[in-house]
This record gives structure tokens, C-alpha cells and sequence, in this order.
């Protein structure tokens, strides 16, 4: 099988490791089948869609909407890479998955409003099928109605017509959308479970996601929640896309 291919921008390594191997479980793939560059770190290489079969992009502590006077020069290089990488897939409708940053990334780069809006604290909603979800080959066995984890500082305010809304939370009217064929962004993290969750959450305790003194309410917050659905989501861009 051609490998798929992680962008990821974690700069803590524990982080980007754990992100590594959430997709790793959740996907079903083995490292070799699963090429990961740390783009924080890393120049994304030019990349040519033969080599690959399918690209993920995972979630990130930069926050795309800031005014660009306040991004730092990693943040400013990261985004001028991770543009030109869309510009590819998008000409080519080669499947892609942005997880959480995707959305802001995939979402940027084709006209969508991302803004704090629709910030959501670390939580567990119940995120709902749009009628095009219900449909849709990369949700098929994914519950109509399910739990997912999120945590973001941004998010679509207004997509662009062209992009189809896959799924919505009360919360957060944009979780997921296509657009073309084969270019899909989550706002929830469909890498996660219980276990990674809480590891993010000690991490990233200073970064601004929650209040100081919340982590036990989220950690009981997280063993009451039912994410298996959304793992599902990884297994079926395997599945659909995997070429060899």
C-alpha cells in the first residue's frame, strides 16, 4: 500500500507522538503505512500525489485567525506551506483530512469566515449528520447522531457555497464538511479517545483551553463520553482510499 501521509504541527513532543499514535490506532495502520512530518519543525517537502495515498493533517496550538502582526515566524512558514500543499489537492481533489486545524486550514483556503465565534471548550457534544452526511461514503457506519471530542479556539462561521455541510453540533454549527469529491475537515478530533484527551489536557494545561482547577471535571467529563463513532471516520479514509 502507498503510504498516507501525517502533517502535524505539535511542537511538544509527547503531543505530537500521542497524535501519531491515536491516528496510527484509529486508522489501522502501521508506521509504515503512515509517513509523518513534523511541519513545526520540518519544511513540508514538495510533495507529488503518486507517492501518497491520502494526506491527514492533525490538530495544532496555532490559532489561524489571529492578525498576522502577532504570529510567530514558524506559524507564518507553516501556513504559507500548508497553502501550497492545498493548492495540490485541491486542483487535484486528492483526498485529504484535516482534523480541528484542518478546518481552519481547508476552511482559509476556500473562502470560509474563521473566527472565535463558535469556540467550544473542551467537551464532549453531541455533534448530528446533515442530511449530505447521512450520505456521504466517508461517514458510512458512523452514527446519525454521536459523541466527539473537541476543543478549539476558532472555527467556521460561514462556509463557502461551494462547500458541503456534513455535520453540525448546537454548539458549533460547522463540525465537518467536503469540499469537491475528496477533501473533508472535521472541527472535532476523530483521532481521540479518553486516554489522549487527558493527555492533551495536561499538556496544553497553560495554553488557555480551560480554567485552572477544571482537569478533574474533564476527566469525568470524558469517562461518560461514547466517541467510538467518530473513530470510525479514520477507518473508512483507509478503506476508501488506500492504493497500491
Amino acid at each position: 500500500m502507498k503510504p498516507f501521509l501525517l502533517l502535524a504541527t505539535r511542537p511538544e513532543d509527547a503531543a505530537a507522538d500521542g497524535e501519531y499514535e491515536a491516528f496510527l490506532r484509529h486508522a489501522g495502520l502501521q508506521e509504515r503505512e503512515l509517513v509523518r512530518i513534523r511541519v513545526e519543525s520540518v519544511p513540508i517537502p514538495t510533495l507529488d500525489p503518486a507517492d501518497w495515498s491520502g494526506i491527514f493533517v492533525g490538530g495544532s496550538p496555532f490559532t489561524g485567525s489571529i492578525p498576522r502582526e502577532h504570529k510567530g515566524d514558524t506559524q507564518l512558514r507553516v501556513e504559507a506551506e500548508l497553502a501550497r500543499v492545498l493548492d495540490m489537492v485541491v486542483d487535484v481533489d486528492f483526498p485529504f483530512l484535516g482534523a480541528c486545524y484542518g478546518v481552519g486550514t481547508l476552511g482559509s483556503h476556500q473562502g470560509a469566515s474563521i473566527d472565535g465565534t463558535y469556540a467550544e471548550p473542551i467537551s464532549a457534544p453531541t455533534v448530528e449528520l446533515t442530511d449530505a452526511g447521512l450520505v456521504d461514503p466517508l461517514l458510512a457506519g458512523v452514527a446519525p447522531v454521536f459523541q466527539a471530542f473537541v476543543g478549539h479556539k476558532e472555527a467556521v462561521s460561514r462556509l463557502p457555497e461551494h462547500a458541503v455541510l456534513l455535520a453540525r453540533s448546537a454548539s458549533c454549527p460547522v463540525q465537518m464538511f467536503r469540499v469537491k469529491t475528496h477533501l473533508y475537515a472535521t472541527q472535532f478530533h476523530p483521532e481521540l479517545d479518553r486516554t489522549g484527551l487527558m493527555e492533551r489536557v495536561r499538556i496544553y494545561r497553560d495554553a488557555g483551553y480551560y480554567e485552572p482547577g477544571e482537569e478533574a471535571a474533564i476527566e469525568t467529563m470524558a469517562a461518560a463520553a461514547t466517541v467510538d463513532s467518530a473513530h470510525r471516520l479514520l477507518r473508512n479514509f483507509v478503506e476508501r482510499y488506500a492504493r497500491y
